[in-house]
């Protein structure tokens, strides 16, 4: 890792002049370039044939002059002073977890979480360290909650070599967001502000400042890569992501854009990669924000409901004419959604004035807002639009899934074309098998799930479902309710019916 920015790759104008101290590329036009050929005839020569038709001209690319952002020295020399070292000390459980919870195994190792100390805290005490940014001159600091999360003390050292213990105002581990307060410092600290993240481009220029590996104020460049990255670590994952260098110890640093505004907070790496990292956007922060700091948490705003993307053969079975939303799976029983009067197979396009063009997107969206705010939530129905008010609920705590349980009699009766073996079940209709290459498995029908609903028509036992099957028309996409294993809610699956 360089101590320094790394250079920057700028493209001048053809007339700009290069200088040693300067890395850059001259613009370069490519003109079109026709080739014509002819012949010379010797003595006589027949008539010459009609000419061709001569091909449209390809347009011409025009050459583009990017602007150099020069040294960034300034922008580092005004903005370094914000970026804070998070030292702490937590009492940790024998065996420690990594990063943000809920991972899927192998995730935080993936993604270049630190070991977190969790649980009932009976264990040595354990020294960890990130980074972080100060947000106004009294001292707010914003840092990751993977970073203190368990912390018994948390001490705070600025760039100038100053150090103040902090308080957690507020901590939310499903955004990886944490706020700090400074304890008896100025009440001049230099600080930063928070950007518009929606404003910064893919291309932009970025730059992040942290402690990787506790070498303080640590300065690296790159550009926004891209946006809306969702790496699988929590159900509102909507990262930055950036080629800037971004190291262990960089955590809850800020990632700039060249106006010195905070964009992101650096959160997570790709170990296997190089120059793959991921930032909470600022706009995100700033939504948290003053929950976080009232509160100490986040409660969010919730529909009630199960939601998948609303996928080209999920429309198709349904007779949509669309293939953009979130696709009601499951309601809850007298739930904010079912009490408004959204049904099964509703199909989500907006609430308020946000777009849903996901179940993502629909979580994200619902998630920010607080309860009991009342939303229009727009859907279609039965290929009709139709506007609903929603009060919405408070999201409850994340639970955990059951393993899945063993099966094994198959006394069912196979439906040898779709490739599903299915079993009656004290639940309802089991499927046990799903054939390799089949209808069943291009659905993505699980084996072990309960099968509820075929087309139209509910599914008490095997021999039902078998018959509502038989009965497809084919070439058609059936639509199939389940109930995936170890879930207590129900997804829809578009089953592709062979000719």
């Amino acid at each position: 890792m360089e101590p320094g920015p790394k250079g920057v790759l700028t493209v001048s104008s053809p007339s700009s002049s290069s200088s040693p101290s300067r890395r850059g590329v001259r613009g370069v036009l490519f003109p079109l370039m026709v080739m014509a050929s002819a012949c010379q005839a010797l003595g006589a020569s027949p008539p010459a044939p009609p000419p061709a038709a001569t091909p449209a001209a390809a347009p011409v690319i025009p050459s583009v002059t990017v602007p150099s952002p020069g040294s960034l020295a300034p922008l580092v020399e005004a903005v370094k002073g914000a970026v804070v070292n998070v030292e702490v000390q937590a009492r940790a459980p024998v065996a420690a977890t990594r990063g943000m919870r809920g991972l899927p195994p192998g995730w935080a190792e993936r993604f270049g979480f630190p070991d977190m100390p969790q649980g009932d805290g009976r264990g040595p005490v354990q020294q960890g360290q990130g980074s972080g940014f100060i947000i106004d001159a009294k001292g707010l600091v914003l840092t990751n909650n993977h970073v203190v999360e368990n912390a018994e003390r948390v001490r705070v050292k600025l760039d100038d070599g100053r150090a103040f213990d902090a308080q957690v105002l507020g901590r939310d581990p499903l955004t990886d967001v944490a706020v700090l307060q400074l304890q008896n410092a100025p009440k001049d600290l230099p600080h930063v502000a928070l950007g518009n993240s929606d404003a910064v481009r893919v291309g932009d220029f970025v730059l992040a400042i942290g402690n990787p590996f506790g070498l303080a104020s640590s300065v690296s460049s790159g550009i926004l890569s891209a946006r809306a990255r969702d790496i699988h670590a929590g159900p509102y994952d909507d990262f930055l992501q950036t080629d800037a260098a971004i190291n262990p110890g960089n955590s809850g640093g800020p990632l700039f854009n060249l106006k010195g505004e905070v964009i992101g907070m650096n959160t997570a790496i790709v170990r296997e990669a190089t120059g793959i990292g991921f930032a909470v956007p600022s706009n995100l922060i700033q939504s948290l924000l003053p929950r976080l700091e009232k509160d100490g948490v986040v409660r969010r705003g919730w529909l009630g409901l199960a939601a998948q993307d609303l996928t080209p053969d999920l429309a198709k079975a349904l007779g949509l004419e669309v293939d953009k939303g979130a696709i009601i799976a499951d309601l809850n029983d007298g739930g904010p959604g079912a009490r408004a009067g959204l049904q099964d197979n509703d199909v989500i396009t907006r609430v308020d004035d946000t777009p849903i063009v996901s179940a993502g997107s629909l979580t994200r969206t619902v998630g920010l807002l607080r309860p009991d705010s009342r939303v229009s939530v727009q859907v279609l129905r039965d290929g009709k639009p139709l506007a609903l008010q929603v009060t919405l609920g408070t999201r409850p705590a994340q639970r955990g899934e059951p393993e899945l349980p063993t099966r094994e009699e198959e006394s069912a009766p196979a439906k040898g074309r779709l490739g599903m073996r299915l079993a009656d079940d004290p639940q309802g209709v089991r499927v046990v098998r799903v054939e390799p290459g089949s209808p069943a498995e291009q659905a993505e029908l699980p084996p072990g799930s309960l099968l509820r609903q075929v087309g139209d028509q509910k599914v008490a036992n095997a021999q039902e479902a078998a018959e509502a099957l038989r009965s497809a028309r084919p070439g058609s996409m059936l639509l199939l309710r389940i109930q995936p294993p170890g879930s207590d809610v129900t997804l829809l699956r578009a089953l592709p019916v062979p000719s």
